[in-house]
């Protein structure tokens, strides 16, 4: 009887370790030595409304990047979207590693567990997981130019393209910004947005090629079109004004500053079937798609 029970837990052993024996054998003992850079602690530079100035905290990189994803794009998007946006935001925080100079701590704004729990409800497991996968199945990837972590910005929605980087920055450091059509965009719900605001000597004097804003003329003042926007609360700095009824009424076009990865194509892109590489190379054309450890490794 005892040989028996013996015999039988030899088999069971045999059968839960087959697969790990056989994808040693098949792909060599080296997976299991992978590294996990996401894996490591940084420092971060809080910010917000419940952060007190100056007020640094560490957490795994992973966690402070899901944070990011959580707070910058919506839970409900496509995963192949969310895997993009993963490397965007995997790849600005190694840029300001690399940039930071004597600055240790990385800026930025994310969502902690509890924020997230009060944006999602009772999805709050779910959405997690979701942004978890996208970042974990992108592990350690990031976009690069010339050798170095890449400037990509992202927003959320176009207003049919996207912008020009040479005219947004007024420098051609970034060539790979280009403008990009986005005609999905068009269609979304928060295309058009308008606000009114107390009347004012105000009028828009220069727009880019795509049709944002860059400079507007407020009494003596003049400003450019981001400037704008944030004084006045704006979706976007692709606006116009209008006199009505004693006020000023500002209509925006699309959400955010229209510069890189529109999010909703991202979004819509994936729905049609295409992967997040394919996402990327069409909105960065032109950057390379690289593991973060060999940027690392070359920087040694």
């Amino acid at each position: 009887m005892w040989l028996k029970l013996k015999k039988m837990g030899c088999c069971l052993l045999i059968i839960v370790l087959l697969p790990y024996v056989m994808t040693v054998f098949i792909n060599g003992p080296s997976i299991t030595a992978q590294s996990r850079v996401d894996q490591t602690y940084i420092q971060v530079e809080m910010s917000g409304e419940k952060a007190e100035e100056g007020q640094v905290i560490e957490m795994p990189l992973e966690d402070y990047g899901i944070g990011v994803m959580a707070k910058e794009i919506p839970a409900d998007y496509e995963k192949e979207a969310l895997k993009a946006q993963a490397v965007l935001v995997r790849t600005d925080i190694y840029r300001q590693i690399q940039t930071g100079g004597n600055k240790e701590a990385v800026q930025g704004n994310f969502w902690n567990r509890e924020e997230m729990q009060e944006a999602w409800g009772g999805k709050d497991g779910i959405y997690y997981r979701k942004f978890q996968d996208a970042w974990q199945e992108t592990e350690g990837q990031i976009l690069t130019w010339q050798g170095q972590p890449a400037y990509v910005p992202f927003f959320r929605l176009s207003i049919g393209c996207t912008r020009d980087g040479k005219e947004v920055l007024g420098n051609e450091d970034c060539p790979y910004l280009q403008i990009r059509e986005c005609p999905d965009d068009v269609e979304a719900e928060e295309q058009l947005q308008t606000v009114e605001v107390n009347d004012m000597d105000a009028e828009v004097t220069a727009l880019d090629t795509a049709g944002y804003v860059t400079n507007v003329r407020v009494g003596q003042e003049n400003m450019s079109g981001e400037e704008f926007r944030k004084k006045y609360e704006l979706a976007s700095s692709c606006f116009t004004l209008q006199r009505y009824n004693g006020k000023m009424r500002i209509t925006t076009r699309g959400v955010g500053h229209g510069l890189g990865m529109s999010q909703y194509s991202a979004h819509r892109m994936a729905k049609d079937g295409q992967t997040y590489d394919e996402i990327l190379n069409y909105f960065f054309e032109g950057c390379e798609q690289k593991e973060v450890a060999e940027i690392l490794q070359n920087t040694e």
